[in-house]
């Protein structure tokens, strides 16, 4: 074991006396003091009420859970910079209507300088030829866009709910306003990054959402991080693994490139890691872009041969293991280290390290999940996860690792194009049900998914498309094509805190803008669900910008001006009304009625879902899987594996030009030495990406990724992805392409 594992060991950077520096001087490094004087700068202006959001808010950045400064896994204060940086939204003031009424102008700035103009105070309408947006009252937006939904066919209306800040209550009412319209295109941004994940937890375990809880991180023997980036995405992850390394954990990282926030951070709320950094991963696997289900298979195969699998666990709480035995033996060691990108001895190196643990935690994000075998690689991770007995004990669990706050709830609370409330599938039976307490009609199908309603926006067949939030220009593959799109539906109804450039798109024939609050301003108060299935309350702290309303509010108001005569049947005469009727119809959310104050919360399902390892499927056993072998990268003609990654960025919010944990700009275009070296290119080199679909200008980066492999910012990129190329069974895109490099002359004096 040492032998293969040894060149996998993450070794740390510089001589003892450099790693000596005090906070890290001299050292690329995130600079978090600095920039939290930056963010007390730039809230100067209301600054009582940022400190409110902060000591009373449930975090609106990632899905960890961080109530007020402090969350349930471990002592002391909680603060990250992915939350700061999210302040500004929450503390700036109304934008000056009259900047509305040029969208060229608007249409020529960025979307940082954007928010910086302030809040949406007021509703707008734009028509086709018209210059920019004028002002209208809540109440003519009512009546006009009320008599719009009336007459529209339910089947020609879809509804998209962002993450961003985004609470249960609004994901609740907007699955039951478009159902109440009769439509069953409703889908949430779940969609574009964890849907593989559920419908293959669904399958595999029969739960959709992590089965562990953050605490049995720390302790556990092995953590492995597939795909995911938390020093990025959740930076307050970093203060849990440097408890889990201090208590032995080994940390391994499962991805093409080797972060350099998971190989050393420098926590700011402990001491002694502000000072001089943590080392955190111990081992690092640089598996190839779409190579994960081939490295899984083999690590399946290697324990396997090893006899390293949990037989008792296996016999008692499983089913198609044999399957699964049979599955692998026709897999031949050759096929795998082609797809994997890795020797067969790195694999088996990986499984030593796992076959010799008593505890472990798999953890994934989308690295995994947005690619064309999303749920694919989730099923393994999840087999991989019952073949050592780690589902349903202490230091032991399978976490789909949630980006944005409360996307774990959209599904929840039935915000689904495949799912009605309480994640059930859509069937005549559950409709039946659900059709009876609602007291209206329930549509039967299946919605559209984010990406068909692209589609069906591209072929005219959309009359009305209700945006909550997001962006999907910025998000989704091929924004041309989006871009097109958007201008082939009738009425778009972008529903917002601020403004982004979607929204001046020329109309089909009306735009509308309707200004939201925030979810910290929500009437009485709201909850979100981390990844950990806990489900946390904000009070309401109050405060008005123009007339902005709550979002639920928004949606009902505007679903009960469609249908007047039934609008009782909408119900959530207020928040506390809402959540009873929550608690009522998603019965595992009994209690969120109950929470008052910041720091109320529960955790559904306990510590462990599928505790002792009884699953809810048929006869209480999972189920392994054995999927197919994705065909093998063409590795001999010319062309390198290219995808995306986030910088310093929430969603499509970018933050800074420069990633600073990395030094990426913006135009990055992350590579391997070796491949580099290669193509005579050097650090800095100008070159040109270029495939069937466009081509991107950019500048070498040399960084420690697998060879074959580039990466590029995200959304950027977005021109050179195939937008039909998608994960089967949940639709998320597969962000992942192949270009050429051609190197660009640089110019005599440049």
């Amino acid at each position: 074991m040492p032998d293969r594992l040894e060149s996998h060991r993450v070794q740390p950077e510089g001589s003892a006396l450099a790693r000596l520096a005090p906070f890290g001087v001299g050292v690329r490094k995130p600079k978090h003091f600095r920039d939290m004087v930056s963010v007390a700068w730039r809230n100067r202006d209301n600054l009582s009420y940022a400190w409110k959001v902060l000591s009373k808010g449930v975090c609106d950045g990632c899905a960890l859970g961080v109530a007020g400064l402090h969350d349930w896994t471990i002592p002391g204060v909680h603060l990250c910079m992915t939350r700061l940086n999210l302040l500004r939204l929450n503390t700036v003031g109304p934008l000056d209507p009259a900047l509305l009424g040029d969208v060229d102008a608007l249409a020529r700035m960025d979307n940082r300088a954007l928010r910086e103009l302030g809040r949406l105070p007021y509703p707008f309408v734009r028509r086709r030829g018209e210059k920019g947006f004028t002002r209208v009252s809540w109440d003519e937006a009512h009546a006009r866009l009320g008599a719009r939904l009336r007459r529209t066919d339910p089947r020609k209306l879809a509804f998209f709910i962002t993450a961003r800040g985004v609470t249960n209550e609004v994901y609740y009412m907007a699955q039951k306003a478009a159902r109440f319209l009769g439509t069953p295109h409703i889908d949430n941004a779940a969609r574009l990054c964890h849907a593989p994940s559920t419908s293959a937890m669904k399958e595999v375990v029969g739960v959709a959402a992590s089965t562990c809880s953050y605490q049995d991180w720390i302790g556990t023997d092995v953590l492995v991080f597939f795909g995911s980036n938390p020093a990025n995405d959740q930076p307050v992850t970093t203060k849990y693994l440097l408890l889990a390394k201090q208590r032995g954990t080994k940390i391994v990282i499962v991805n093409p490139y080797l972060e350099p926030g998971m190989k050393r951070y420098w926590v700011p709320s402990n001491a002694g890691s502000a000072l001089f950094g943590t080392d955190l991963a111990d081992y690092w696997f640089p598996v190839a872009q779409g190579g994960d289900v081939a490295f899984l298979y083999g690590t399946l195969k290697a324990l396997l041969e090893r006899g390293a699998v949990d037989r008792d666990f296996i016999a008692a709480h499983t089913t198609g293991f044999e399957a699964l035995v049979a599955k692998v033996a026709e897999l031949s060691w050759e096929d795998l280290e082609k797809s994997a990108g890795l020797p067969r001895a790195s694999i088996e190196g990986f499984a030593d390290l796992l076959g010799g643990a008593r505890t472990g935690v798999l953890v994934w994000s989308m690295g995994i999940t947005q690619t064309s075998a999303g749920a694919d690689g989730v099923r393994l991770i999840l087999d991989l996860a019952l073949a050592r007995g780690w589902i349903g004990r202490d230091f032991c669990g399978a976490v789909p690792i949630r980006g944005h706050s409360s996307v774990q709830g959209g599904g929840e609370m039935g915000c689904y194009a495949t799912a009605l409330p309480g994640g059930k599938p859509i069937t005549a039976a559950n409709a039946d049900a659900l059709e009876q307490a609602y007291g209206f009609p329930i549509p039967r199908d299946l919605g559209y998914t984010t990406p068909e309603m692209v589609e069906a926006a591209h072929r005219g067949e959309l009359e009305v498309f209700h945006c909550l939030g997001g962006n999907l220009l910025r998000t989704l593959p091929d924004p041309d094509h989006v871009r097109e799109a958007l201008t082939r539906i009738p009425v778009r109804i972008h529903q917002d805190i601020i403004l982004n450039d979607q929204m001046f798109i020329e109309p089909g024939e009306e735009v509308w803008l309707l200004p939201a609050k925030t979810r910290y301003e929500q009437d009485e108060g709201g909850c979100e669900t981390s990844t950990e299935r806990r489900i946390m309350f904000t009070p309401e702290i109050p405060r008005q910008v123009g007339e902005a309303r709550a979002e639920w509010k928004i949606l009902r108001d505007l679903a009960a001006a469609a249908w007047p005569e039934r609008a009782h049947l909408l119900g959530g005469a207020d928040g506390w009304a809402l959540r009873e009727e929550i608690a009522r119809i998603v019965p595992f959310y009994d209690g969120v009625q109950h929470l008052r104050k910041t720091g109320d919360a529960f955790q559904y399902g306990g510590r462990h879902l599928c505790a002792g390892g009884a699953f809810p499927l048929p006869g209480g056993r999972a189920v392994f899987a054995t999927p197919d072998l994705p065909p093998p990268p063409r590795v001999d003609d010319g062309t390198f594996s290219l995808r995306s990654r986030r910088g310093k960025q929430f969603n499509t919010l970018i933050y800074a030009e420069v990633d600073p944990l990395n030094g990426a700009a913006r135009d990055a275009v992350l590579m391997n030495a070796d491949d580099a070296a290669r193509l005579h290119l050097v650090h800095g080199d100008p070159i040109v990406l270029r495939n069937a679909l466009g081509t991107f200008e950019g500048r070498v980066f040399l960084a420690p990724i697998a060879a074959g492999n580039l990466q590029i910012h995200w959304p950027e990129g977005n021109h050179l992805i195939d937008r039909d190329r998608r994960d089967a069974d949940s639709d998320t895109p597969d962000y992942t392409t192949r270009v050429r490099i051609e190197k660009v002359a640089t110019p005599v004096g440049a």
